[in-house]
């Protein structure tokens, strides 16, 4: 019997603000379990959203890794964050932007958000718009 593949929470979820922050917690929390997919590897902590968050934020790959090992609970990283990232409103809502528009804007990032939804056989699917979108639809929650 295969194991059942456990996805990450949707980019959409927020925590003290911030949006993907719960998703980046679960990546985390799953890479550090030795269950975090292969094709998710690529992407983990220092490139795509993972990135800009923790550039946005200001915050290391390897402090805010240490920081959710340390932690049990959610509610722990999410104080540590309130506590210790301190970004104004705009930066986070400069951040939100950059993850509702990413795949709508710019003809190379259109153009790959198409050969993504055509290799994953969702071609035809008009309510996938941006990267977001298709992160939802490929885990199944869309």
């Amino acid at each position: 019997m295969s194991e059942e593949r456990i996805f990450p929470r949707s980019p959409l979820e927020s925590m003290a603000g911030w949006l993907h922050l719960p998703r980046l917690i679960d990546k985390i929390r799953l890479h550090e379990a030795g269950k975090l997919p292969e094709a998710y590897q690529p992407n983990y902590l220092h490139k795509g959203f993972d990135a800009k968050w923790l550039e946005t934020a200001d915050v290391s790959p390897a402090k805010f890794v240490e920081v959710v090992k340390s932690s049990i609970t959610d509610g722990e990283v999410c104080d540590w964050v309130v506590k210790n990232v301190k970004k104004p409103t705009g930066a986070k809502e400069r951040f939100k932007e950059h993850l509702m528009h990413h795949g709508r804007e710019g003809e190379e990032l259109r153009a790959r958000l198409a050969q993504r939804k055509k290799e994953s056989g969702m071609e035809d699917r008009e309510d996938i718009q941006c990267f977001v979108d298709y992160i939802d639809a490929d885990e199944g929650r869309i």
